[in-house]
Order: C-alpha cells, then sequence, then structure tokens
C-alpha cells in the first residue's frame, strides 16, 4: 500500500484506493458480492497477482470484507463494508467528469450488462426518486428509487430508448436527437439535470 509523507485527507484517501485497479475493484462490488473469478472475468487486462494484492490491501484498509455464502453456494466472495460503499458518490464524480473527454463508447467495448452498470455509477447516485427504464439498443435496465436492475421494470414512470451514443450524448451533452422518451419527462429532465452542468432544453 502506498503512503504518503503527509497529513492530507487526499494523500491518505490515495494510498488506500490510489493504486491502479483499486477504484476499479471497488466499482465492480458496488452492485454486490463478487468471487475473485468474477472479478477477473470483470476487469479484463489484470493480473491474478495484481487483482490479489488488491484486495489484500483493499482489506487491510477497512474497504471490503472477504465472506463466504451459505449452501448450497458456500463460495467465498468479496464485498464492500460500509466505508466502501461511501466511495460511491466519488465514483459518481470520477465518472461524470471523465464521460465529458471519453467520447461515445465504441460498439466493441460495450459488453452484456454494460448499461445497468452505467447506471449504477452515473444515474442511481442521483436518481432517488421514480422508476426510470432505459433502452439502449439491445440492453435494458432501470433505476427505481437509487438501485440499477437489469430489464425494464414495471410500471415504469419514464422510458427512454436509444442507441449506445444518444445515450451517452443525453447524459454528458443534454443533446436529445436520436431519443425517444415516453411517460415523465420531468422526471428525466432531473435526473439528467442533476448529472450534468447544463440543463436539458425546454423541448423535452
Amino acid at each position: 500500500m502506498k503512503r504518503y509523507d503527509q497529513y492530507c485527507p487526499v494523500a491518505h484517501s490515495l494510498g488506500l484506493v490510489g493504486e491502479r485497479w483499486s477504484l476499479l475493484v471497488v466499482r465492480d462490488l458496488i452492485d454486490g458480492p463478487k468471487r475473485y473469478t468474477d472479478l477477473v472475468e470483470g476487469l479484463p487486462g489484470i493480473g491474478t497477482n495484481i487483482l490479489a494484492s488488491r484486495l489484500r490491501d483493499l482489506e487491510a484498509g477497512g474497504i471490503i470484507r472477504k465472506t463466504k455464502l451459505p449452501p448450497p453456494a458456500a463460495s467465498t466472495v468479496y464485498e464492500l463494508t460500509e466505508c466502501g460503499h461511501d466511495l460511491r458518490p466519488v465514483l459518481h464524480e470520477l465518472a461524470r467528469w471523465g464521460a465529458r473527454t471519453l467520447g461515445p463508447p465504441p460498439l466493441d467495448a460495450l459488453r452484456p450488462g454494460w448499461l445497468k452498470n452505467a447506471l449504477q455509477i452515473a444515474l442511481s447516485p442521483v436518481a432517488n426518486e421514480g422508476r426510470l427504464a432505459f433502452r439502449v439498443g439491445e440492453e435494458e435496465a432501470s433505476v427505481v428509487d437509487g438501485q440499477s436492475s437489469a430489464g425494464i421494470v414495471a410500471d415504469a414512470d419514464v422510458l427512454v430508448e436509444t442507441d449506445a451514443a444518444g445515450f451517452y450524448h443525453l447524459l454528458v451533452n443534454r443533446e436529445l436527437e436520436g431519443v425517444r422518451v415516453e411517460g415523465d419527462a420531468e422526471l428525466l429532465e432531473r435526473v439528467v439535470n442533476a448529472v450534468a452542468t447544463q440543463p436539458l432544453p425546454a423541448s423535452i
């Protein structure tokens, strides 16, 4: 674990989660416990020795814990502690900041389940009301009272249909081209405006 010879909360935080891959491990545990093999699969490019090291450091820092699921699963899993869950708004702000220069996703970069994960990081911290459903290409996911899930939730207050580029531009640039909105447009406007710095056009 990296240490900085400074009495500084930023330096202290980086000492705990600033190593490469550490925050991505936290990101992948945001929506629930995962086995070691699940983490390897969800973090392409990470070496197993690096992952093992990051897990040890995060556990030592009180950010994750290792538990065993009850039978019949009886698998060892890693999960966030309460302290680890407190990093959720940090990840949200990093995602919001990074998306501005990242650009729309290339289709070959999207893996199954990406939409649920994107909603969990980008929208869940600010979507604390209502039932929002998204259909982006072949992906479907929803946010209900701040929690994302796969699929289109029943009785959604608003349904948004677009492609991956349209989804990106809706959340980052507040553009509505290629975006179809059905239902409570004002709810969508409040949520998107909480993510973005510029308001949606009045014509939504």
